[in-house]
């Protein structure tokens, strides 16, 4: 067991901030949308992070392409948000034209200008897609992204995240640097703190995590007691602490009170907690038969650098992203909830791939947020932990390398891209 510390600087400083924008954000993959938002010809979407924009467009031959989000002309946006129905990109400004592939169309008054199309295609980004997941990276030039996901696809197999559908995508800021706010989701050690009514229906001491080169992952067992409460529960017990939580797995709801079904014997609730998420997907058109009881319960927590993390269940699938906002005090958490579609709901006759556009919007972090018992306490979170931070004597952080070695890890692969050699991480003296 040891720990290590990280300066107060990378969550305080405005001049590491900058660092990370030119030296991190342009070269990385990152999650700029779900597949569904730009499944089909004419669909874009704009992934802002930073000062950054990104634009990525299905073209009308049916592949999917990202470039950088500004007209060759004077640089204006060409899209924002996110949308359907383009046959071509044109700037608002002054109306220079592409297509869908990049290539330079029309130019008003072109003679004034002496270029031809092919001098000034717009300047592309790489793309490609994991699961139903779209990343980007401004570099062009990048590492395919299988490189970057390393062992992530093999991990993941087993859940066929192909079959899981974006239903909605919501959009928080935060009044904190994107460091606090995605650390949050990347160590269980604060379930005992703001996440109490977890205890009941999770272990979260004996959680399996593993380090990879860039990422991390966590098998967070459901439907036992957390080995802090000192004793163990009931079944009955943790029945209850489960359905509070996320009792909509499994179709129970905390206000009917539904009591604990009986559990047979040599069995345990884990057992039918399990079997009752069968039946509900069943009762849906999804079989999970196949499933192990771990696999249908437990959550597997990957956390991919720089900034996000992927919650994988067999029944539904959550990403969790963080992105860094104007300044080094704000950043914005996108939650995008995926659910696993029956079969006749994801192809049409044809047999052809039917995704819909997902529910976009933007809330307010001051109202009253609809995400669920665990993730608006989360967010309750933020702005506490950042501006604690910021009291003049206190100059690191102390890490568990242990509890916290994937944030540990996030740290060291931030090095790597910021060129900082020696490490700043020290063992605590």
């Amino acid at each position: 067991m040891s720990s290590v510390t990280i300066p107060v600087a990378r969550y305080t400083s405005p001049e590491f901030f900058d660092r990370e924008m030119q030296d991190l954000w342009p070269r990385v993959w990152q999650l700029a949308c779900p597949v569904d938002a730009v499944a089909h010809p004419g669909d874009f979407h704009e992934h802002r992070i930073g000062p950054y924009s990104v634009l990525v467009v299905r073209g009308a031959d049916g592949e999917l392409r990202a470039f950088q989000n500004a007209c060759r002309h004077r640089g204006s946006l060409i899209c924002e948000g996110t949308g359907a129905g383009l046959a071509e990109l044109k700037c608002p400004f002054h109306n220079w034209t592409w297509d869908l592939e990049g290539r330079l169309r029309e130019i008003p008054s072109r003679k004034q200008f002496g270029v031809t199309n092919d001098e000034l295609p717009l300047i592309p980004a790489a793309v490609g897609t994991w699961g139903p997941l779209v990343f980007v990276n401004l570099d062009a030039h990048a590492e395919p992204l299988d490189e970057f996901l390393e062992v992530l696809p093999d991990e993941t197999a087993w859940a066929r995240l192909d079959e899981f559908h974006c239903s909605a995508v919501v959009s928080i800021p935060a009044r904190c640097n994107w460091k606090t706010l995605i650390e949050g989701f990347s160590e269980t050690y604060h379930v005992q703190g703001i996440h109490r009514e977890m205890l009941g229906m999770t272990d979260d001491v004996n959680g399996p995590q593993v380090i990879w080169g860039r990422h991390g992952r966590l098998t967070q067992p459901y439907g036992l007691s957390s080995p802090r409460l000192g004793r163990p529960l009931d079944d009955a017990q943790i029945w209850d602490a489960f359905v509070e939580v996320m009792g909509v797995r499994v179709g129970a709801d905390m206000a009917r009170g539904e009591p604990c079904p009986p559990v047979p014997a040599g069995q345990t609730i884990r057992d039918v907690l399990a079997r009752r998420l069968v039946d509900r997907g069943a009762a849906q058109g999804v079989d999970y038969s196949s499933y192990s009881v771990g696999q249908l319960l437990d959550m597997q927590q990957y956390n991919l650098f720089p900034n996000i993390t992927v919650l994988v269940f067999s029944d539904m699938v959550q990403v969790v992203r963080s992105r860094p906002g104007a300044t080094h005090l704000d950043a914005v958490m996108d939650v995008m909830a995926f659910d696993r579609r029956p079969a006749a709901q994801s192809l049409n006759g044809a047999g052809l791939d039917v995704r819909s556009k997902p529910f976009f919007v933007d809330l307010d972090p001051e109202a009253e947020l609809p995400l669920g018992l665990v993730l608006n306490q989360d967010v309750a979170n933020f702005a506490r932990s950042q501006r604690g931070m910021h009291q003049p004597a206190l100059r690191h952080l102390v890490v568990s390398e242990t509890e916290e070695c994937r944030i540990v890890n996030l740290h060291r692969n931030l090095e790597q891209y910021l060129g900082i050699e020696p490490t700043e991480l020290l063992p605590l003296a």
